[in-house]
């Protein structure tokens, strides 16, 4: 039960399919049911190089579709970073999923063996993860994210109030992201993954020890395992309620401003309006819950 974003899924994005062996084009080559019989052997390299192409520029899109939310999510960042005391944002990773994961995910979804199939069933190929300081910030983020008007909030997971059973705490958003090309425009799927430094760190060390135990890990480290989540947790809320006592005396502090602890929850603005007709005079914003709720429907 992995956690999601991992280093594994990652290449070089200028790479994309370049140093794919040939063994795995045809694969895709027979999962995408190519006639290679009918062709004879010309046909099928014809058909091989048409395939790759189809790969790259089918990769690109989700390359593109990430390079916009990593910019907005920049722009936020810069944003906290120039212009307040304080930034919600700690660190931001990213990675393209490579085409042997992909293909892992056609055959354990059973999707449809073909590009549009793998389009429409997949929706993790690219992937940003989000750090934050505290859990309210990984909220807050979340909000700001998906207010933004061209971005469409497909569905959303929270982790952190319904952990998965190994103890696994995040806030996942999948967002359709509009890429605009020479000649149309195309929606892709972007994962964003919103989670505190705490939580982070399990995870990571989760991923490492499945990996080690290709995927079969003894019951008493899973156990141990979920102990861990637990004190993760733990310190999150003791971390946010130290917070809150350092904000509740900011006004007796030689200077003003929110410094490295930022604001709480209840001095932060309403979040920005979520979905595209929801700015009619006199309706409430939006928040965390209500994206549920919409998404949910």
């Amino acid at each position: 039960m992995s956690s999601g974003l991992t280093p594994t899924d990652e290449i070089p994005t200028d790479q994309l399919v370049k140093k794919t062996d040939q063994d795995l084009y045809r694969q895709l080559l027979n999962q995408l049911n190519a006639s290679a019989d009918a062709d004879g052997q010309a046909g099928a390299v014809n058909r091989m190089v048409d395939i790759r192409r189809q790969l790259t520029e089918f990769q690109l899109h989700y390359k593109f579709g990430m390079d916009e939310v990593l910019t907005k999510i920049n722009v936020l960042r810069e944003e906290f970073e120039h212009t307040r005391d304080y930034s919600p944002i700690e660190h931001v990773n990213y990675r393209l999923k490579s085409l042997e994961r992909i293909l892992d995910k056609v055959q354990r979804y059973g999707c449809e063996p073909s590009l549009d199939g793998i389009r429409h069933s997949i929706r993790d190929i690219a992937g940003i993860r989000i750090t934050t300081s505290f859990v309210s910030d990984s909220y807050w983020v979340a909000e700001m994210l998906c207010s933004q008007p061209d971005l469409r909030v497909v569905e959303v997971k929270d982790y952190i109030r319904s952990p998965k059973p190994n103890g696994y705490q995040s806030l996942h958003v999948i967002l359709q992201v509009p890429v605009f090309l020479s000649n149309r425009t195309e929606f892709v799927y972007v994962e964003v993954q919103i989670r505190t430094v705490a939580m982070d760190f399990w995870a990571s060390l989760e991923h490492k020890i499945y990996y080690t135990y290709d995927g079969e890990v003894p019951g008493h480290i899973l156990d141990e395992l979920r102990d861990a989540a637990t004190k993760a947790a733990a310190l999150d809320t003791q971390m946010a309620e130290i917070r809150d006592k350092v904000t509740a005396l900011r006004e007796q502090a030689p200077s003003s401003g929110q410094g490295a602890t930022g604001p709480t929850p209840a001095d932060r603005p309403d979040p920005a309006q979520w979905f595209k007709g929801s700015d009619d005079a006199g309706s409430p914003p939006f928040t965390w819950q209500d994206i549920q709720r919409h998404t949910d429907n």
